[in-house]
């Protein structure tokens, strides 16, 4: 026997066992053909602002290019601050620290806070990177399913086709030991969206537990069917938390500002964390660029219209998607669409196909359309298929009719 059998050169078991990502197994297959409409990753297709690329040019042609402190530049963490105290309770720029991209955030805070053989809950179905991470450090990762209510008429319901989230089944696996409790709401990939009363419960379940509670609040800006306000915003736990509680939230400026190739993100936090994930950040990226935070600061502070008419574009997206999954040829082929509370997805099943990637694959090959298969968000996905539909509705109509030409071939 050979040293290479004795001592084989792999990563840990831990990264061994991660999955790969299914949605870029799908957008492989499709990625260089012209011929495909890619729907497959949650990003629009309008570039940045152009306003918001300007300021990081003037920030490079001025020379910032130089390391910049690890919880990020004074003057963001005063605007990020000033952002969350008008969306939500007041908060000092000591609780906000800056990262490299939303992910990275989700990272970071795994590391700061889950020790291996922690006994983490998740709300699922769920962004597999946010599933995955806990896993990488040798957390146990609980699910709590999101269900769908068919609004099936002949069990004596006339209510549409929803996401819903049974909140004694989540409060019941909150159990006396368990480190944390992971929640994307608006959700990633079905656009639930949690309301008041049982962010309240879980809340006060989580306090008298001593539980972390770790919100993915990317998506808070986009939330539909709410009253017009200057700020809309979903319901967070931000609104409701006293200083220092176990609860960080988690952003980035990926969604709202159209950045998602930037990879800048924050998180607010407990004060006492601060000093360690100083440290943390200093051994995994040291700091944001410079350039990149000062495109943050202008997206902030001068980039509501973007939010507003992002908003209003992938609402009419939304509706005109949801109303055609729901009309009668679709209906007919089998399809349930659930309507989004927020996000830009629409998660809808097609009847009798249960192997969702192989799904995705022939829908890119046969149809030319890009989805991702809800198997890529975990085993309560798999029945499931994500259509972002952060486009213009020009392109959203060409993709309606590739999939009705292709649900009339099967």
């Amino acid at each position: 026997m050979n040293s290479k059998d004795l001592y084989p050169a792999e990563p840990r078991a831990a990264i061994q066992s991660l999955g790969a990502s299914r949605i870029r197994e799908v957008a492989n297959a499709g990625m260089g053909r012209q011929d495909v409409l890619p729907f497959w990753f949650g990003e629009p297709d309008e570039v940045t602002p152009a306003f918001i690329r300007d300021a990081a040019k003037h920030s490079i042609d001025a020379g910032d290019t130089f390391y910049a402190h690890n919880l990020g530049l004074p003057r963001l963490r005063e605007t990020l601050a000033d952002y969350s105290s008008r969306l939500h309770q007041p908060v000092n720029a000591d609780q906000i620290a800056v990262t490299s991209s939303g992910v990275s955030a989700l990272m970071l805070l795994a590391q700061l806070l889950i020790n291996p053989g922690d006994r983490v809950v998740a709300v699922t179905p769920l962004w597999p990177n946010l599933l995955e991470i806990p896993k990488i450090l040798g957390a146990e990762v609980i699910s709590v399913a999101l269900q769908m209510n068919t609004g099936d008429s002949s069990a004596g319901s006339s209510a549409a086709p929803a996401w819903e989230l049974d909140i004694e089944r989540l409060l019941h696996a909150l159990t006396p030991g368990t480190k944390a409790l992971l929640l994307n709401s608006p959700n990633n990939p079905t656009g639930w969206t949690i309301t008041r009363e049982p962010q309240v419960l879980l809340l006060e379940h989580c306090r008298k537990l001593g539980i972390w509670l770790l919100a993915d609040d990317v998506y808070e800006r986009l939330i539909y069917d709410v009253p017009e306000t200057e700020l809309a915003c979903a319901p967070s736990f931000l609104d409701l938390i006293d200083k220092d509680e176990r609860v960080v939230s988690v952003n980035s400026f990926s969604k709202a500002w159209l950045m998602t190739g930037w990879r800048l993100g924050w998180m607010q936090m407990p004060l006492s964390l601060m000093t360690g994930l100083g440290k943390l950040i200093e051994y995994n990226t040291s700091c944001a660029p410079v350039f990149i935070q000062n495109a943050g600061i202008v997206a902030v502070e001068q980039g509501e219209d973007i939010v507003r008419h992002t908003l209003a574009r992938y609402t009419a997206a939304r509706n005109y998607l949801y109303e055609q999954l729901s009309s009668p040829v679709f209906r007919d082929a089998g399809i349930l669409a659930p309507k989004p509370q927020g996000a830009m997805y629409l998660f809808f099943r097609i009847a009798g196909e249960n192997d969702t990637l192989a799904l995705c694959k022939r829908l890119v090959a046969e149809a030319g359309l890009g989805l991702a298969p809800g198997s890529a968000f975990g085993p309560e996905g798999e029945s499931a298929i994500r259509w972002c539909f952060a486009s213009s509705l020009p392109r959203l109509e060409q993709g309606v009719e590739r999939l009705k030409r292709f649900l009339a071939q099967r």
